[in-house]
């Protein structure tokens, strides 16, 4: 019977952010196949965490265990170097090789005489038709099919995914989010994602690790971590101040909430110290509300 692979990770690292320098701080564990999201603010120490475990960046002191192999310990002296560790990677900006062609891209971590290999991922990710195509000529849904077949390509325990949908359209990118299920399923590897969306969270990730300020501020199942508050009453959202204007005795404010754009009323002392651009949070202490399903053909 095969043992479970196992991701085991405790690292300390001095870390320079737009709030100034920081200690990252974390450790967490994950079972194989786990789907886990790493979720905060930008510069909390997402990709900081990414990058450590795929031995780009060394942690200052700690320790990485994945299936019992040590990838990293700072009082052993071992750090393995990326090509060592069982890992797939794919970033936001693709990084694939512009001179190659789709094939050749997928094909380039594989071993030679492993063509039958190369053209199941092809056709996996809906790309037999594009084998041949230059990479300039693809769409960004195909390029991150592209670059998704080239980080399986190595057959990794560990898919890392920094960010990898957040250029592509709505449309584009809830087709990838199946495809990235899909491929999840059907290999049955441990996934590590970062993601500014919650939607996105929630459809991939089984665990989400909240980062701020390179500390672990919440830890458990997408309902765990976003949904605390439903039991209370209360209604907790993001958004962010597009204008502020004044109305007689009221002041209104447009925000943007998710994809969609709202105006609530705000009083002198509400927006005093806000400014277009601020990020800010809506709290409703007790609510009864309507929900009207937008799409009632499908």
């Amino acid at each position: 019977m095969t043992r479970k692979a196992f991701l085991d990770v405790q690292v300390q690292k001095k870390l320079s952010g737009t709030q100034g320098n920081f200690e990252l701080d974390v450790a967490f564990q994950s079972a194989a196949s786990d789907s886990v999201a790493l979720f905060g603010p930008s510069g909390a120490g997402k990709t900081s965490v990414l990058r450590m475990l795929a031995g780009l960046t060394a942690p200052d002191h700690g320790r990485i265990v994945f299936d019992d192999e040590v990838w990293f310990d700072s009082l052993q002296g071992i750090n393995l170097p990326t090509h060592a560790r069982s890992i797939g990677m794919v970033f936001q900006n693709y990084a694939l090789f512009p001179h190659l062609n789709v094939r050749d891209n997928v094909a380039f971590a594989v071993e030679k005489g492993a063509n039958a290999w190369v053209e199941q991922l092809l056709e996996m990710s809906d790309l037999q038709n594009l084998r041949f195509q230059s990479i300039q000529q693809l769409s960004g849904g195909q390029k991150q099919r592209v670059a998704l077949a080239r980080a399986l390509a190595r057959k990794p325990k560990l898919l890392l995914l920094d960010e990898p949908l957040s250029a592509l359209d709505q449309h584009v990118r809830i087709q990838m989010q199946d495809h990235l299920l899909m491929m999840h399923k059907e290999f049955g590897l441990t996934m590590m994602l970062v993601s500014h969306e919650v939607a996105e969270v929630f459809k991939l990730a089984q665990k989400v690790i909240q980062l701020e300020e390179g500390a672990i501020v919440r830890c458990g199942s997408p309902q765990q971590v976003f949904l605390q508050q439903t039991t209370q009453g209360k209604l907790h959202l993001h958004a962010q101040v597009l204008a502020i204007r004044a109305e007689e005795i009221v002041y209104i404010l447009s925000l943007l909430v998710g994809q969609e754009i709202i105006e609530i009323i705000a009083s002198h002392e509400d927006v005093k110290r806000l400014k277009v651009g601020d990020k800010i949070a809506i709290s409703t202490k007790a609510f009864s509300p309507q929900i009207t399903r937008l799409n009632p053909n499908f």
